[in-house]
């Protein structure tokens, strides 16, 4: 394991921006720890459901292995679930990395794939329901922000990545390096993986 942990940010045409880059900011304030790529199905440039175009850095097919893999969510979810070089992909490189990462829907990817069979998770309040179907076989957290499960950590919807993100950094670099980030991102951290309103209001918990 070098000194920086590589991210690998997969995205997809219609993922949620804040799902994708509150994580990023996150991990991006703390450069000498982590590097960031930008990974899709193909290069060229995907778009957010806001339409912002981001630019891709490495396709599925560059066999590139990463640290940590971040998987978001987002509308564009619905149409990619039944993408199997997507699946595939997740269920190559996953095992590889030292941990996985999913927020809001794109809990549905990794429970699609299988990776999530037998584990604790929890995604989106919201679309609770149409996530879960696609995991019989793993342990739904209704309320939950975040759930950390071995090399797994999912979390619930958009801005809830965040605080995951912090979890993980802290889970890697300690406490303080936590506190960093999201002081330096002038953000609240929630600390509380079971503090989750979201649950209580979709009639989730």
């Amino acid at each position: 394991m070098s000194a920086v942990r590589s991210i690998g940010a997969v995205v997809f045409d219609g993922f949620e921006t804040l799902d994708l880059f509150g994580p990023l900011q996150m991990f991006g304030t703390l450069a000498d720890h982590f590097g960031i790529s930008i990974v899709a199905e193909q290069h060229g440039l995907v778009t957010s459901r806001h339409g912002q175009k981001l630019s891709v850095e490495h396709a599925f097919d560059d066999c590139q292995s990463y640290d940590l893999i971040l998987v978001p969510g987002g509308p564009g979810t619905w149409d990619q679930i039944d993408n199997n070089r997507l699946l595939n992909w997740l269920q190559d490189m996953a095992p590889k990395s030292e941990h996985v990462l999913s927020v809001c829907t794109g809990a549905a990817f990794l429970a699609k794939a299988g990776l999530l069979d037998g584990r604790a998770a929890t995604t989106n309040k919201l679309n609770f329901d149409w996530v879960t179907q696609f995991g019989p076989n793993v342990d739904w957290q209704g309320r939950a922000r975040w759930v950390e499960d071995g090399a797994y950590f999912t979390s619930s919807g958009v801005s809830a990545g965040m605080d995951m993100s912090l979890a993980v950094i802290e889970h890697l670099l300690g406490a303080e390096q936590a506190d960093f980030s999201a002081t330096h991102s002038e953000y609240e951290r929630q600390r509380d993986p079971k503090n989750d309103p979201f649950a209580l209001q979709f009639g989730i918990a």
